[in-house]
């Protein structure tokens, strides 16, 4: 869109250079030094519309960019929050797998010395026995 004082501007340069022109051909000093005058009013103001146009066109790619940029930015954190869930959702699988993978190995342990107790009662005993006094001296050792 183009600032009206670079419309207003370019007429007042026309008007200013017609003005002059005229004066110049009645000789007029008068009408040549304000056609002139008005010309350079034109000239300034048209200049000033560019200006204010190429600010506005400026601060709209900016604001173009600010906007690109904060697209760019979010769908970067939806990408990292994506991967992170995926992390999460592994580390979870993961931890199930596990836990289930150690109760099975304990019930299996846990049968195991069922089975041995049951079928070998005396030298389970003995067993427990000995296990009992050497834990009785680890500790009574420490406290030395």
């Amino acid at each position: 869109m183009v600032d009206t004082n670079r419309i207003t501007g370019a007429a007042k340069d026309l008007g200013g250079k017609i003005q002059s022109a005229v004066g110049d051909l009645t000789g007029s000093h008068r009408d040549s030094a304000e056609g002139r005058f008005r010309e350079a009013q034109g000239a300034a103001e048209n200049v000033y519309g560019q200006a204010k146009d190429t600010a506005r066109h400026a601060a709209g790619k900016a604001q173009d960019f600010a906007g690109e940029a904060a697209g760019r930015a979010q769908d970067y954190a939806g990408r990292a929050g994506d991967r992170a869930q995926d992390f999460a959702d592994e580390a979870q699988d993961y931890a199930q797998d596990a836990y289930e993978r150690g109760s099975r190995s304990l019930r299996h342990g846990a049968r195991q010395v069922s089975h041995q107790v049951a079928e070998y009662p005396l030298a389970s005993l003995v067993i427990a026995g000995m296990v009992g006094f050497g834990l009785g001296l680890l500790v009574s050792a420490n406290r030395d």
